[in-house]
């Protein structure tokens, strides 16, 4: 792990943004801010907006400090260590846009499952993002808005917050965006949700894993996205990716329980090992703060 510089064929952070009408993004040093601005619409996820969020998703995968193995690109520019997102307007995201919609009737079947298929890019790449990714959801969150939900590693919503996986009221399934519901909020209450197609209300999203706190006023919406941050800021940069990961190991183990022990031993030494854990384990002990520290 190189924490003091960077090799000049990296990525920098002063490249071109990505081309964006209906969402936006913007730098703040180690934390990028992702809003959909389709507000007249309620966010709602038509092709162009799948497609700038898929891009936007990249742009800041690939400028991330454990893509780049460096706390900075070659010009001091912050790498990006933490993602918030955000919607315009009354609600968070609608789901799929109805024009959208309305014309997958009239599409062949391989031309659903391309729109499938972007839809699944979409919401895969947020999931398997290696930053730390916040979601900050008012009004509702319904169909694929409740995808970007179960792709977040931490929510925040408002009081007044409804989720649904709404798919059933139209006949059809949510199953591009269920694997990453299922994970979020387990087996029973998936199907449950699945069936029934209702919305449930913030405390019950609470209840069951689907948010991670409840902010009562708008102040407190903001500041508790900034105060996760700053949280997520004093942790090493490629734990949290290698984070992720690791659960994935655990979601599909098939090995026995001795073979799990085993490789939990050579990942454990391996992390340990790395100039990233050097790092942690030295400051530790000389009471210091490491060098990603925010703090």
């Amino acid at each position: 792990m190189v924490y003091s510089g960077c090799d000049g064929d990296k990525m920098k952070m002063k490249d071109s943004l990505p081309n964006s009408n209906l969402c936006e993004l913007v730098i703040d040093d180690d934390i990028a801010r992702i809003n959909l601005s389709r507000s007249e619409v309620y966010n709602a996820l038509n092709t162009d907006l799948i497609n700038e969020l898929i891009s936007i998703i990249k742009w800041t995968s690939e400028r991330s400090v454990s893509k780049n193995s460096s706390l900075e690109d070659a010009d001091g520019n912050k790498f990006l260590r933490v993602i918030i997102f955000t919607g315009q307007g009354k609600h968070f995201c609608a789901g799929a846009d109805i024009n959208m919609m309305r014309d997958a009737g009239a599409r062949t079947a391989e031309e659903n499952r391309l729109d499938s298929k972007r839809l699944d890019n979409l919401f895969y790449s947020l999931w398997a993002h290696p930053c730390f990714t916040i979601g900050c959801i008012q009004g509702v969150a319904l169909g694929g808005g409740a995808g970007l939900v179960s792709c977040f590693d931490y929510v925040i919503a408002e009081p007044r917050t409804k989720i649904a996986l709404s798919e059933a009221k139209l006949g059809i399934l949510p199953a591009v965006i269920g694997p990453y519901v299922y994970r979020k909020i387990g087996s029973s209450n998936f199907r449950r949700l699945s069936m029934m197609a209702s919305k449930i209300d913030s405390d019950e999203a609470m209840r069951i894993g689907f948010i991670d706190y409840i902010a009562d006023s708008s102040e407190e919406f903001s500041n508790k996205s900034y105060k996760i941050a700053q949280e997520v800021l004093t942790t090493g940069p490629v734990a949290v990716t290698e984070a992720k990961k690791l659960t994935l190991v655990f979601d599909r183990w098939e090995g026995s329980d001795d073979q799990l022990r085993e490789w939990t031993l050579d990942k454990t030494s391996q992390m340990r090992g790395s100039e990233e854990g050097q790092e942690g384990l030295s400051s530790f002990l000389e009471r210091r703060k490491p060098n990603w520290s925010s703090e």
